[in-house]
């Protein structure tokens, strides 16, 4: 199991956007150190939250500060940008990352960003579809590519660089509907799962890889678990009154946001105590490591076994707070998943069935004394 964590990113519009660039930099470097494996970036351009517009300037910036971690887009939103023009600059991103890319594409996830451009939302599914066929025809590099579709045009296209190491990894975005695993399937590449759910029955994710590899039997393409990520937000501290406390510095505002984007909770937002409780038993965990543990632990199940968990960091807690609930997953709920504690707690285990160690190593010193007392006597005899 691998983890890793998305930026949206979530920013409170009423501080300096330079200050809170240089935040979410930080926090890559934070998490590189740490040893996550992943990072996403998002693409928004209206409504103020939401400040990177462009996750590829974002992500060359970072692979400058950062050594081993992958970074990807969260996503790029296919429909706001010339097909041919945008994986040009991936390619290009590609070598600069030198095979740290991972390619998040999807329709794009704000009404208002595709209404300022002409772009009709109930479109934007077909176009990211005809935009990615295109996409991949190129990247096959078996000839010059013509597309003429209602809103793009391809003459005798054919990219001047190849990917880094040959190829690109492309995760196709998936919320609640059938159509990301759809499309994945469809064209082989991998799954980037924003709707995941916590504790109620109606889980999308226990049906996503069904869908998915159906899709792809009937396409004739395979798909992977491997390149399987899954979305869930968490905010852990050492107790949960003091997750909540911590959350306090901008839950509140969050869901102010959010509901007016997506019907997110039917709490009042302005009763704390009613959100967390109703966010904890669907896409949030606001709490402890065992409850962050035992929440993961559902996704895999439900899932029945996929490539990484990813984190979705929405700016509820400060950002000294935000650093401190990442190191704390990374400690104490990540090995649970990643094989590094079992042999550890076998080491415990077996010492506690091997016996006392401290009388033992006691009576070893002891005999060592004895012996180093009767070899001296014996010299000087």
């Amino acid at each position: 199991m691998r983890f890793g964590v998305q930026i949206f990113p979530y920013h409170k519009p009423w501080i300096d956007p330079s200050v809170q660039f240089e935040d979410d930099l930080r926090l890559i470097e934070h998490l590189d150190r740490l040893g996550y494996d992943e990072v996403w970036v998002g693409e928004h351009h209206s409504t103020g939250w939401q400040n990177v517009a462009a996750p590829e300037l974002f992500l060359a910036a970072a692979a400058q500060r950062t050594q081993t971690i992958k970074l990807g887009t969260g996503v790029s939103s296919l429909p706001y940008h010339h097909p041919f023009m945008l994986v040009d600059r991936i390619v290009q991103l590609s070598h600069m990352l030198k095979g740290r890319l991972l390619w998040g594409i999807g329709a794009g996830s704000l009404a208002q960003d595709a209404q300022t451009i002409g772009v009709e939302p109930l479109e934007q599914r077909r176009m990211t579809e005809e935009a990615l066929e295109a996409i991949l025809a190129l990247l096959r590099f078996d000839g010059p590519v013509t597309r003429k579709t209602d809103w793009f045009e391809i003459n005798d296209g054919q990219l001047h660089l190849r990917p880094y190491a040959g190829e690109l990894d492309i995760r196709v975005a998936s919320q609640l509907s059938p159509s990301g695993p759809r499309l994945a399937g469809k064209f082989g590449t991998g799954l980037f799962q924003f709707g995941v759910l916590g504790t109620t029955e109606d889980n999308p994710i226990a049906q996503t890889w069904g869908i998915a590899e159906e899709s792809a039997q009937a396409h004739g393409q395979t798909v992977s678990r491997d390149r399987w990520s899954a979305l869930h937000m968490m905010h852990i501290a050492e107790t949960e009154e003091e997750a909540r406390a911590q959350a306090r510095w901008g839950l509140q505002d969050w869901v102010r946001y959010m509901v007016s984007i997506l019907p997110l909770v039917k709490s009042d937002p302005e009763d704390f105590d009613a959100v967390v409780e109703e966010l904890n038993d669907s896409i949030f965990v606001i709490g402890t490591p065992e409850m962050a543990r035992e929440r993961i632990a559902t996704i895999v199940e439900k899932s029945g076994g996929l490539g990484s968990i990813v984190i979705g960091n929405c700016e509820i807690a400060s950002p000294k707070h935000q650093f401190d609930s990442f190191e704390l997953l990374a400690r104490e709920v990540f090995p649970h998943f990643t094989g590094q504690i079992a042999p550890r707690l076998e080491g415990v285990e077996s010492m506690a069935r091997f016996g006392a160690t401290g009388e033992k190593l006691a009576a070893a010193q002891e005999k060592a004394r004895r012996e180093y007392a009767a070899e001296k006597e014996a010299r000087s005899a």
